[in-house]
């Protein structure tokens, strides 16, 4: 029972869209250094590999170009880019994914 002249409230639930799960997915796209695709809100996409993270950016390492430090805030979409399976070397490929 809340004392007088309190009033009983529920604990605050995570506004829709929000769930706290973004720096576990950073984290591991970042341990697994998978090439991912960024778009920026101005149209731009830019591919690499997360190096780096913190609360407002994302240090985007990328091959034979400059790193990127990018704002959270400018990102629309991150998009894992998926290998693509050449089927006369599947053996091999799983071989690969399991060591």
């Amino acid at each position: 029972m809340p004392f007088p002249g309190q009033s009983r409230k529920r604990p605050k639930s995570p506004l829709p869209g929000e769930t706290c799960q973004e720096p576990l997915y950073l984290r591991s796209l970042s341990e697994r250094q998978v090439t991912i695709t960024i778009k920026l809100r101005d149209g731009e996409t830019v591919t690499g590999y997360i190096e780096y993270f913190d609360e407002r950016i994302i240090r985007l390492t990328r091959r034979n170009k400059p790193n990127l430090f990018i704002y959270k805030d400018q990102i629309r979409t991150i998009t894992e880019q998926t290998r693509r399976e050449d089927p006369h070397n599947r053996n091999h490929a799983a071989t690969e994914e399991t060591t």
